[in-house]
């Protein structure tokens, strides 16, 4: 039986994946495959952790641009991120995965508050941890969440899984079929050819910190077991190729 290849990841979900092909909200086939796909890691006995958008329910910069304070914006994107996370962890918890919800904003009814040891204390017992509400701050967004998470968790890797893409293009490959698809990049290159993997400052951090990331596919049934497996799927992006 093949062996994982990571111990301990953040698995890194847009809000959109979760939206399914309804575009908007939380569509309940999406949300119970991405909630199968990490049970199957979780067997394999890969501490799991969550980070999840809410661009499936508000995005900051479009409230921003409808004339909403910036920040304000940003704090109704977090709100939206708690609502994503309490969804994955009723699907996951329906199917006996133990689950907790840890939220940067202190909301004690309904989550943890985000305490570092006491992450890494659930994810040694075996539960999968979904940080909530971003960073807690504005301007931030949740890629440099998982960013900072796995940094402090001391996570191997971030895995990101896209709902429209299989990896990193050189260009948008829904308007650019010319395209050409990166099977290993450096955050540097990332940067300077402003491929909008992540943001500059989640970029940053996970190139200060020498934390790999992985781009692929979460449509396919199983590629976050492959991934985990080392199947080399998707793209590979590190401090240095």
């Amino acid at each position: 039986m093949a062996q994982p290849v990571f111990k301990r990841v953040v698995l890194k979900l847009s809000g959109e994946a979760l939206a399914g092909n309804q575009g908007f909200g939380i569509e309940a086939e999406t949300i119970n495959s991405v909630a199968h796909q990490v049970q199957e890691v979780v067997e394999l006995g890969v501490e799991v952790a969550i980070v999840v958008g809410g661009g499936n329910i508000w995005r900051g910069i479009s409230g921003s641009a409808q004339g909403i304070d910036r920040a304000t914006a940003d704090y109704m994107g977090m709100l939206a991120t708690v609502m994503n996370s309490l969804a994955l962890q009723d699907a996951l918890e329906t199917i006996g995965v133990p689950t907790r919800v840890q939220t940067s904003i202190a909301m004690q009814q309904i989550a943890e508050p985000y305490i570092r040891r006491r992450a890494i204390r659930h994810l040694e017992k075996g539960r999968v941890v979904i940080f909530a509400s971003g960073t807690g701050n504005p301007f931030f967004s949740t890629d440099t969440t998982a960013a900072l998470r796995a940094a402090e968790i001391e996570a191997e890797v971030i895995l990101m899984a896209k709902n429209k893409v299989d990896g990193v293009y050189s260009a948008d490959p829904m308007k650019d079929p010319s395209a050409v698809k990166y099977e290993h990049l450096t955050y540097m290159e990332v940067l300077n050819k402003n491929l909008g993997v992540m943001d500059s400052t989640a970029s940053s951090l996970c190139m200060d910190n020498n934390i790999p990331l992985i781009v692929f596919s979460i449509t396919e049934n199983g590629n976050i077991k492959r991934v985990v497996l080392g199947e080399k799927i998707g793209t590979t992006v590190k401090g240095s190729v």
